[in-house]
């Protein structure tokens, strides 16, 4: 399992992954799910993976061949819309290959993929491992894959377009750190990146290990900050 999420602002967009894999209780391993193809002032594309980890280092192998080979690819994309296209296409050809030698296991690589081209807006998309997908909106302006449901309820309340990036990020380590209490699949290290809108950069990126002061403060304040709240609740008047 994994927890991947990545939310779209105003000021710009958050990406934020777990770094566990395993194929059983006792066969745990780490691998980074956060890929970001980068043309400092044209374009930054970050890309968060979930399920089975052959079939997506696959898709993003094809990929970087398809930019070594100059034909359509994630470079030479006019749009973030045909770059979700051109991951899609990825996907099923992989899926294609693939699937036929599986048995009864199906490709299930799932992404989301945001960025920004220059002159072109910021877009947000979760792409299902069928290749079809959807875009984060005003309405709902994150998106989840896998392990979502310990992590969303603080988003539900938090996040708008107006939040800011520094409350966003706190949000986001904050809805992981739910999640990895509630789920063992999930687990450390948390990749994070922050993409400034315009910049067209991708340079505000942090690693969170075990251990790391920040991610601990936040947890420990988060706790004390809930209990305290959860004491002030008004109590039940029974009627007599």
């Amino acid at each position: 399992m994994t927890y991947c999420v990545a939310v779209k602002l105003e000021q710009g967009l958050i990406f934020a992954s777990d770094s566990r894999t395993h194929a059983g209780v006792d066969n745990y391993a780490t691998f980074c799910k956060m890929t970001v193809f980068e043309r400092v002032g044209d374009r930054v594309i970050v890309m968060l993976s979930s399920g089975g980890l052959a079939g997506t280092q696959a898709v993003i192998s094809v990929l970087r061949q398809r930019i070594d080979a100059g034909v359509e690819n994630l470079f030479n994309a006019p749009s973030m819309f045909e770059v979700a296209n051109r991951v899609a296409d990825a996907m099923r050809h992989i899926d294609r290959r693939d699937t036929p030698h599986m048995g009864d296991r199906p490709f299930n690589a799932s992404f989301i993929l945001g960025g920004q081209i220059k002159g072109r807006p910021m877009q947000l998309f979760r792409i299902y491992a069928e290749g079809n997908f959807i875009e984060a909106g005003t309405e709902t302006p994150f998106l989840q894959t896998g392990e979502a449901k310990y992590g969303k309820p603080i988003i539900d309340r938090v996040i708008t377009p107006s939040t800011s990036l520094a409350d966003g990020i706190k949000c986001l380590l904050i809805s992981f750190d739910s999640t990895l209490r509630s789920n063992l699949s999930v687990g450390m290290p948390i990749d994070l990146l922050c993409y400034e809108r315009d910049s067209l950069r991708a340079n505000l990126r942090h690693r969170f290990e075990a251990g790391d002061a920040h991610f601990n403060a936040i947890r420990e304040q988060w706790n004390a900050g809930t209990r305290r709240v959860f004491k002030e609740l008004p109590e039940l008047r029974w009627s007599a």
